[in-house]
């Protein structure tokens, strides 16, 4: 047991490293991660590099070897299916039944017509490769041909967004229809799913259909899904209740995830699949105020689980069989029907719902991605013997093509400005926006933070969507709102009038708490200490420190932004010398505005050390790296310091705004090296050569 425990968390290790690798070189191509994690387990699988022997003890037959039985070892296996488990708990998660109920009609139609179209498709691409491919007969309940039916039906409508909101479509008619129709493919996919498996489960080798089984097997299958699903939605709210006892978010989320599992097994046990139970679990609790909670818990869990879920996906395909002409003609044929059972499928029924031909087109190729459920659906397949290693390579090379021919096609349809809706969109079918405007971004971000702060004293769940783009999610009970930071503005979106009133009261009390903080800044603080500690000093450890990181930003001092003797007699000449002297060489950035930014820096408290210092500085979008200019005053300049004595070293530093760059590390070096002894030197100094090696010795 120890030996095999060894190899197994060694594997995993393996497996994190490899497909977070595979994820980053597919993003920087951008296309979708997932894909280069699929690519990577194929590559390092046991039909490939993985079976390789190796001299290590426990690698004798290479580190991921081919088992008789089933590709990969259990251990594997097992935390691949936790890793489903996961994921279409998220899925549930992420249902949005208030925008499934909103657009029931228009998202029904399309989303039945796409599962119809793909599931009939599916089915006659598995006629084809019997009669036309193998010559075989054909059978419609066996196990392969519904299998490849279910498969193609489902759709990764995450690509799809992500796409919508890159291009700021989300909320678009097209957008809107692609996620309500999204909903319901998700949920009439996995009942497809669960009668599927019953009907598989309990069928003979008979060639004969019964179709009175069928029947029957197919009420169960529905009435225990549909069952199980309106109960949870009815208990949903006393769930969270329940769950909420546990008071800690992280206690909540998991105590959570463990429902899912102990669901997810409650349904294998019923003859469903254990995805099933995952899937009605998040969709019990998408309607509470918990769900977004949940989501953001479980985010590490989710970043460590999935990514080896979709290699172990790779892993299990049998690249040699899929070079074979039979095998390539068939992944071909079920590639071209998978798309145009979507294409057709949602895009067709969309034109009864005041779509024209470009909006129908958009909705049919954004609904187009196979993703985590297909490939879920094949792992079921593989794992139980009901489809064949050929079957498995088809639905992987489906899966991989669909997801990266639908962002093109989408990008292609979305870049013609003409609308996709017959008529304009009326004002109550998209989601209601407030603004407001600050006078700086500095200010903007201490309101956020305010207003973050009030809607979590208000019970309210706070979800972090983009961190980089800072736009955030806030939900309690039935309220949903969306808060967008963009420079100087926060942008509020929300779909009832009673959640702007809410929103009104919030932003009276956060702009009252502003107030009351900015009068209590006009007071006067004691800079003097800190600003002193700041300085240079002599101290032999410190010596050490400062030569360790010498090395490290030697680079951003340059002989060429060095100006030996001031000509200037002001601080606003002083900032403009030296960046006039950044702006001669590199003449692409914009001057007035790193003057404008340095000048509204000093606004709000002066740079002028003491000692004869200043370290005027900002974050502007006018540079791309970080970059410092130095100038010598040989007579001293006024620059309002706190000693109240003249200025004579200046050390100016500029780096990009929203980039993370060591700006305040780098000005604390300079602050640090600069000792009495090192001053003396500088001001006395007459070449730019001299000073050059003052300030890097």
């Amino acid at each position: 047991m120890t030996e095999l425990m060894l190899v197994f968390v060694i594997q995993v290790g393996i497996i994190v490293f490899a497909a977070k690798i595979g994820n980053l070189i597919f993003e920087k191509l951008k296309l979708p991660g997932l894909l280069g994690e699929l690519l990577i387990g194929i590559l390092i699988g046991p039909y490939l590099l993985g079976s390789i022997p190796l001299p290590i003890s426990g690698f004798e037959n290479g580190v991921f070897p081919l088992n008789q039985e089933f590709p990969i070892s259990k251990e594997l296996y097992g935390l691949c299916t936790i890793a489903s488990i996961v994921l279409l708990f998220n899925v549930g998660l992420e249902t949005d039944i208030k925008l499934f109920l909103k657009y029931s009609v228009a998202g029904f139609f399309i989303g039945l017509g796409g599962v119809l179209g793909s599931f009939i498709l599916g089915i006659l691409a598995a006629y084809i490769y019997k009669v036309f491919i193998l010559k075989t007969s054909f059978i419609f309940t066996s196990p392969s041909t519904l299998f490849l039916g279910v498969m193609s039906t489902a759709t990764s409508v995450g690509i799809t967004a992500r796409i919508l909101s890159e291009r700021k479509k989300l909320e678009t008619p097209e957008g809107v229809s692609i996620l309500s129709a999204a909903v319901v493919d998700d949920v009439l996919g996995i009942i497809f799913l669960a009668i599927i498996l019953g009907v598989v489960n309990s069928s003979s080798n008979s060639n004969k259909i019964d179709w009175v089984k069928i029947s029957l097997v197919g009420i169960k299958a529905i009435s225990v899904w549909l069952g199980a699903t309106f109960i949870g939605l009815l208990l949903s709210q006393k769930l969270s209740k329940t769950l909420k006892l546990f008071k800690h978010k992280v206690s909540i989320s998991i105590m959570a995830l463990g429902l899912s599992l102990i669901v997810a097994g409650l349904f294998e046990e019923a003859g469903l699949a254990l995805i099933i139970g995952a899937y009605v679990t998040g969709i019990s609790l998408s309607n509470t105020d918990i769900s977004i909670l949940i989501r953001e818990m479980l985010q590490p869990i989710s970043e460590f689980l999935i990514p080896i879920f979709f290699c172990v996906m790779g892993m299990l395909v049998n690249i040699k069989e899929m070079i074979n002409i039979n095998v390539l003609t068939f992944g071909i044929i079920f590639l071209i029907l998978a798309i145009l059972g979507k294409v057709i499928g949602c895009g067709f029924p969309s034109l009864f719902f005041n779509f024209n031909f470009i909006g129908a087109l958009r909705i049919g190729s954004g609904m187009i991605p196979r993703g985590e459920v297909a490939l879920i659906i094949a792992g079921i397949g593989i794992a139980s013997g009901f489809i064949s290693q050929e079957i498995f390579g088809v639905s992987i090379f489906m899966t991989l093509f669909t997801t990266m021919i639908a962002p093109i096609l989408m990008l292609k349809l979305f870049l013609n400005p003409k609308s996709g809706y017959k008529v304009n969109k009326t004002e109550e079918e998209t989601y209601k926006t407030t603004t407001y405007q600050f006078p700086n971004e500095d200010i903007t971000n201490l309101v956020l933070g305010y207003i973050l702060k009030m809607f979590e004293e208000e019970g309210f769940f706070i979800h972090i969507i983009n961190q980089a783009e800072e736009i955030y999610n806030v939900r309690k009970d039935t309220s949903f709102i969306t808060i967008e930071k963009e420079e100087d503005r926060i942008i509020l979106s929300y779909f009832n009038d009673d959640d702007l009133k809410l929103i009104n009261a919030i932003f009276i009390e956060v702009i009252a708490n502003v107030e009351k903080t900015i009068k209590s800044l006009q007071k006067p603080i004691d800079t003097k200490k800190a600003i002193e500690q700041f300085i240079g000093s002599d101290n032999i450890e410190d010596k050490i420190q400062n030569k360790k990181f010498a090395s490290e930003y030697a680079s951003y001092f340059s002989k060429l932004l060095i100006i030996p003797d001031l000509k200037a007699s002001t601080k606003e000449e002083v900032i403009r010398e030296l960046v006039d002297r950044i702006i001669l060489f590199n003449p692409g950035y914009d001057k007035d505005l790193i003057i404008k930014d340095i000048i509204e820096r000093e606004r709000s408290m002066s740079t002028g050390m003491q000692y004869g210092i200043a370290l005027p500085h900002a974050k502007t979008q006018a540079v791309d790296k970080l970059i410092c200019a130095v100038g010598i005053s040989k007579k001293g300049i006024d620059f309002n310091s706190l000693d109240k004595k003249p200025s004579y070293i200046f050390f100016m530093v500029l780096s990009p705004k929203g980039e993370n760059v060591s700006h305040l590390k780098f000005m604390a070096y300079i602050a640090s090296i600069l000792t009495a002894e090192r001053r003396e030197k500088l001001i006395n100094a007459k070449t730019i050569d001299e000073i050059y090696n003052i300030i890097i010795e």
